[in-house]
């Protein structure tokens, strides 16, 4: 195990710092490392580490979504208004319909299965968004008509709207059915992100960010094995609940809320190597080959109704056509919610499982890249300084 520990880190950083090089996303280069490492080519990666891919894919998503917490200013929303708040599901529930119509007559799924896969897809990704729209901000474009700052609102609430919806229909598929109680797990999910009883204790407990930072991802690993042994009509989603610690401790403790999400920062840099590699590496590529053009159609269909789900949302804006249609770009990249949650279906056996991690990265490959520089490129043709 250590050897594969040592080869994921070392190639999957080293792959990651050419791609950077060369301008493309990081993740990229880690995706490859996986393949390469992965069964299914070199088979380098040792059983051990493979039978606890599961397990790790899942701390970095809680990772990702605690670090989301803690930088989620929802005043921000307010502020922008209507566009923004659109902006949190629209274009999700469109690209998610757009996959439910073409993945059934392309790929013989059933409607349940597609509503999973375009659950998984219809996340954009804030790790090739948020670093450019602070940038944009940075350099001065688009920041008076609010175009990076209503991006990075809509961006941080979207992979929560699609991580409740892709819990759902999982469940749905494991035969729980959809029922009104499924909808009364969101505020209990809610009510059970204890940031702000945290917040109080780390006010009157005075110790190190360090700690805090364990301290809250025990009691994240708790949520989520407290939800998979839970077999009450009304139970709650962990994921969501560890959303809400961060947005808990945000509201009560912004300075500590910052502290604490440069430290999850740190922790990423770990989490995000070991996530791509490791996705990369339960990809099959004979698979790959024979499902590529068909999800490749299925991708590029969802994101048109993706693109079009913007443009509803900025109708009634003051924004000119070059600038919506950047907008409509540069809410098209995808990579880490689908990295964290396209082996979940695989994991837990379903039929659909290696068709919807194989589009899940496909997806990936083709959108972070393409995403990337169509908002390098464009944005000092389309924004205004």
């Amino acid at each position: 195990m250590l050897l594969s520990i040592s080869l994921i880190l070392i190639l999957g950083m080293f792959m990651g710092w050419i791609c950077q090089k060369i301008k493309l996303p990081s993740l990229l280069g880690m995706l490859i490392t996986g393949i390469v490492l992965g069964p299914y080519v070199l088979n380098l990666l040792d059983d051990s580490i493979l039978g606890i891919s599961a397990e790790l894919r899942k701390i970095a998503l809680i990772i990702i979504l605690t670090r989301a917490g803690l930088g989620l200013d929802l005043s921000g929303l307010k502020k922008i208004g209507r566009p923004a708040v659109l902006m949190c599901f629209v274009p999700a529930s469109f690209e998610l319909i757009g996959m439910i119509l073409l993945a059934p007559k392309l790929m013989g799924l059933t409607v349940l299965e597609a509503a999973i896969m375009g659950a998984v897809l219809a996340a954009v990704s804030p790790a090739v968004v948020v670093p450019r729209m602070v940038k944009l901000m940075d350099e001065g474009y688009g920041v008076n008509e609010g175009i990076p700052q209503l991006i990075l609102a809509g961006a941080s609430v979207d992979d929560v709207y699609v991580i409740v919806l892709f819990s759902t229909f999982v469940g749905m598929m494991q035969g729980e059915g959809a029922s009104i109680l499924k909808f009364v797990n969101i505020p209990i999910s809610i009510f059970l992100g204890i940031g702000v009883l945290l917040a109080y204790f780390f006010k009157k407990m005075h110790i190190r960010d360090t700690s805090k930072v364990l301290i809250i991802l025990s009691i994240s690993f708790l949520l989520v094995v407290m939800e998979d042994k839970l077999s009450t009509p009304i139970t709650f989603s962990a994921l969501i609940a560890i959303m809400f610690i961060g947005i808990g401790l945000q509201k009560k403790r912004e300075t500590v809320a910052k502290r604490l999400s440069v430290k999850y920062g740190k922790l990423w840099v770990a989490a995000e190597v070991f996530l791509f590699v490791l996705v990369g590496a339960t990809v099959n590529i004979g698979y790959l080959g024979k499902v590529g053009v068909k999800a490749l159609i299925v991708i590029i269909g969802a994101l048109v109704f993706r693109m079009f789900g913007v443009f509803v949302c900025l109708l009634g804006t003051s924004l000119k056509r070059k600038e919506r249609l950047f907008t409509m770009l540069a809410y098209t990249p995808k990579a880490t919610v689908q990295a964290a949650i396209g082996g979940i279906p695989l994991a837990l056996g379903f039929t659909c499982g290696d068709l919807v991690l194989t589009v899940a990265v496909l997806a990936i490959v083709l959108t972070a890249p393409l995403g990337a520089f169509a908002i390098d490129l464009s944005y000092k043709k389309l924004l205004n300084r």
